[in-house]
């Protein structure tokens, strides 16, 4: 008698099968932030955890709770530092602005006097010279953006107790991922229904872009952004915290990055007779931010790794508009998964087309016997 079950039994346990892999996926939902995060940073701190099991005599759980803490030190508590000193400059630079202390409007027409007579026909003829008008339009959107700011400060205040649950949650989890994950994944690669290269390409493919996106480009925005905060303290820029961090979320898209933030206040020095502090800015952005990228990510993602910038910069949009900030991660893993699934559909087609061609027999020419 056959081990096998009837194909009815086997469709059965095959859709009691997705039935509670969904169920259990929606009861996830409302901490898949913690679940995503705690499964990156195991990703990321795992070199870190093998070698302290080195270290510790192969004692798992002490490995997993020394990586655990070197996590809080490096990279929890920092962060938590920098969101702390960001809100402090927001909310002081909000009230300047409130109070008059900074007027976009006079530096608005600042740049303009500056501006040569061509270039304010030109925009004139798009009607972009009513800096009365821009500054009234200014006005509207920071109030309203002040309300949006004050009302997600409300959510935020009220949701304090969920954020410290789900924190809660991926430190908890990041553990047990960090001392237990090569058992996991060894179990999913054995459930999985594929090929043992295909898991094996697809698996490397997923762990290197998980590292590349925050190890490598999370660096290199780091960088960027404390250099270009660097550039404005010195320079005397109000709330340097605040303009290094986003030029550090900035800096995460290509082509783009911190320019967005630098060149506009390089642009207004220029305008406002700061000539050398400007063209100082200038190239301080261009060689040392600029070139940061260049010379720092083919270090830690290495050449072999990375995408090209045109579907980087696309899948990072994409993935941000769909998941918010946590797609700056899953935009360029979704990127890069569907293209390690083409490569080895398109190797495999490659494949089995040669192998097609070299078993045909190539036809010889008929001997007519004429010596």
């Amino acid at each position: 008698m056959s081990s096998q079950p009837p194909a009815l039994e086997q469709k059965a346990f095959i859709l009691l099968l997705v039935a509670v892999s969904v169920a259990f996926c929606w009861i996830l939902l409302p901490f898949y932030g913690a679940v995503f995060w705690g499964a990156v940073l195991a990703i990321v701190f795992a070199p870190l955890y093998r070698r302290l099991l080195v270290k510790t005599r192969q004692r798992p759980t002490l490995a997993a709770l020394l990586t655990l803490l070197v996590i809080v030190l490096l990279v929890i508590l920092p962060l938590a530092m920098i969101t702390s000193s960001v809100v402090q400059e927001v909310t002081a630079l909000y009230a300047r602005v409130r109070d008059g202390g900074v007027s976009f409007s006079g530096y608005a027409h600042q740049i303009y006097a500056a501006l040569p007579d061509w270039f304010t026909q030109l925009l004139g003829r798009f009607g972009l010279d009513d800096l009365d008008g821009l500054q009234q339009r200014l006005v509207t959107a920071l109030q309203q953006g002040s309300q949006r700011i004050a009302q997600q400060a409300i959510d935020i205040g009220q949701n304090t107790f969920d954020f410290v649950v789900s924190f809660f949650i991926m430190l908890y989890l990041l553990f047990f991922l960090l001392r237990d994950g090569a058992r996991l994944t060894r179990r999913m690669r054995d459930a999985i229904p594929l090929d043992a290269g295909y898991l094996r390409n697809l698996s490397g493919k997923f762990t290197t872009v998980i590292r590349a996106t925050v190890k490598g480009n999370i660096a290199v925005a780091a960088v960027q952004g404390a250099l270009g905060g660097l550039a404005f303290w010195l320079l005397g820029i109000h709330a340097p915290v605040l303009w290094a961090v986003l030029m550090a979320f900035l800096s995460l898209l290509p082509a783009v990055g911190a320019g967005l933030v630098w060149g506009p206040v390089a642009i207004y020095l220029l305008a406002t007779g700061a000539t050398l502090q400007g063209i100082g800015l200038v190239v301080y952005g261009v060689v040392v931010i600029g070139l940061v990228d260049n010379v720092m990510r083919p270090l830690l993602v290495g050449k072999d790794t990375k995408m090209p910038d045109y579907v980087v910069l696309i899948s990072t949009l994409g993935g941000m508009a769909l998941f918010g900030l946590n797609g700056f991660v899953i935009g360029p893993l979704i990127a890069a998964m569907f293209i390690a699934v083409w490569d080895i559909f398109a190797t495999e087609q490659a494949q089995a087309n040669a192998l097609a061609e070299a078993t045909v027999t190539p036809r010889q020419p008929a001997d007519d016997g004429i010596l």
